[in-house]
Parts: structure tokens; C-alpha cells; sequence
């Protein structure tokens, strides 16, 4: 028997406003186990398709469907790490409570997090490689050190579907590198869609790529050529291999 598809969207449009088009027509289908770089230009219609994907935004067409559900049931098999965090770096908490925040919703509302919990959430951020930081405050965290936190707090769901934007936003290479080898080995037990900037370097790990600007359009990565990316971005640009 054929797996559902981890993600599905079909002809999935989205509009802030009447007659302004964020998305257009959106055909896309992830399959389970797949690692997906989604690209494109700056402007939020990446961070938006993931919203849809979510269930935070309603399409104003097509359809969505995360594990054969609607996103309002299958976004409990995900785990987010948005571009930006719903919290500021100097709030007083651990890292340990950061990440225990990725299990509200899935325990107990009253009396506490349970011994559970704790394990679980040490469990992820020692897959995240922070457990040794588990009772450091936010505010001493490098960005790497903060981005590793995120991505502890949205595996302690336990997802089968990782949805990161951005997740290496303002760290240099050398962590980049760190943060994607993490991703590599996460996808081994599950679905990753990554969004990125950064075609070149997303190229040496992913086994698709979405190229997003309104419309959509999917890649193996050994077919991206330079003049897709000047389609996709309007402007001239040179494509650079990274290798690690």
C-alpha cells in the first residue's frame, strides 16, 4: 500500500488582499522521508506557504492536505521553527524551559510539566547537541546555540514533518554547516522542508528543490542551472558550489 504524501497542496491559492495574489496556483506533494529546499526571493511568500501548510492561513483556493488531514489535524505531525521566535532572547527563562514550551498542547494544562516531559525534551535537545546548555538563560546563547534551541523545542512533539524557515538566519558558514549536517541525520527518521536563501549551499543536502515567486516549480538539484535561479530572482546571478 502506497504511503499518503507527508504535504499535498493543489491549485492552493492565497491572497492578503482581493485580487492580490501572495500564492498562484500552487501544486506541490512532499513525499514521506523527502528532504525539500524551498527558495525564492525575499518578500514573505516562502514563510506565507508555510503558514498555509500549518494552517495559520486559510487559501483562497485549492486544497491542503499534511499526511492525507487538513492542516488544522495533520500540523500536530509537524514541527515548526519559524524565522522569527514568538519570544525575545532576554526573556528570563532556560533553555530547558524554552524547549518544554514545544510540548504545551501535548501534556498536562495543569500541575506542570511531567517527569515525561523532561525526558523528552532532554532527549531532543541532546539530539539537537545542547543538552549541556540546558540550564544556560537565553540571553548567553550564541545565535547558533539559540537556532539549536528552536529546533529542540519542535522535535519534543516527537513530528514526523520538520518545516524550518530560515533556520540559519545571521550564523556564519561554519555553523550553517553544523546546523545542516543536524538536518541530514534528522531526516533519517523524518520529512525536512527547509527554507533558504542560499541555493548553492542547500544544494550539497537536499534531494529537491522548490523554487517559489508567486508560482512554483520543483527541481531535482542536479537540473538547477544559472538560469533558472535568474528566472526565478530577475537579475543575473552566478551559481557557487560549497563543499564541506
Amino acid at each position: 500500500m502506497n504511503q499518503l504524501p507527508a504535504i499535498s497542496l493543489d491549485d492552493v491559492s492565497f491572497a492578503y488582499a482581493p485580487g492580490q495574489l501572495t500564492l498562484e496556483h500552487i501544486d506541490l506533494q512532499v513525499e514521506q522521508g523527502e528532504f525539500l529546499g524551498l527558495v525564492g526571493p525575499n518578500g514573505g511568500v516562502k514563510s506565507t506557504l508555510l503558514k498555509v501548510i500549518l494552517g495559520l492561513l486559510e487559501p483562497s483556493g485549492g486544497s491542503v492536505r499534511v499526511l492525507g488531514q487538513p492542516p488544522g489535524v495533520g500540523r500536530q505531525a509537524i514541527g515548526y521553527v519559524p524565522q522569527h521566535a514568538a519570544f525575545a532572547r532576554d526573556f528570563p527563562v532556560s533553555v530547558e524551559d524554552a524547549v518544554l514550551l514545544g510540548r504545551l498542547g501535548r501534556t498536562r494544562m495543569l500541575g506542570g510539566y511531567r517527569g515525561a516531559d523532561r525526558r523528552i525534551a532532554r532527549r531532543a535537545m541532546a539530539e539537537a547537541q545542547i543538552l549541556d546548555l540546558m540550564d544556560r538563560r537565553l540571553s548567553t546563547l550564541s545565535g547558533g546555540q539559540f537556532q539549536r534551541m528552536l529546533i529542540a523545542r519542535a522535535l519534543v512533539g516527537d513530528p514526523s514533518i520538520l518545516l524550518l524557515d530560515e533556520p540559519t538566519t545571521n550564523v556564519d558558514q561554519r555553523i550553517e554547516t553544523d546546523v545542516f549536517q543536524l538536518f541530514k541525520m534528522l531526516n533519517q527518521r523524518m520529512t525536512v522542508v527547509v527554507v533558504s536563501h542560499d541555493l548553492g549551499f542547500i544544494s550539497e543536502y537536499v534531494t529537491r528543490v522548490a523554487c517559489l515567486n508567486r508560482t512554483l516549480v520543483c527541481h531535482r538539484t542536479s537540473e538547477i542551472t544559472g538560469e533558472m535561479i535568474e528566472q526565478l530572482y530577475s537579475t543575473p546571478v552566478r551559481m557557487i558550489q560549497h563543499r564541506h
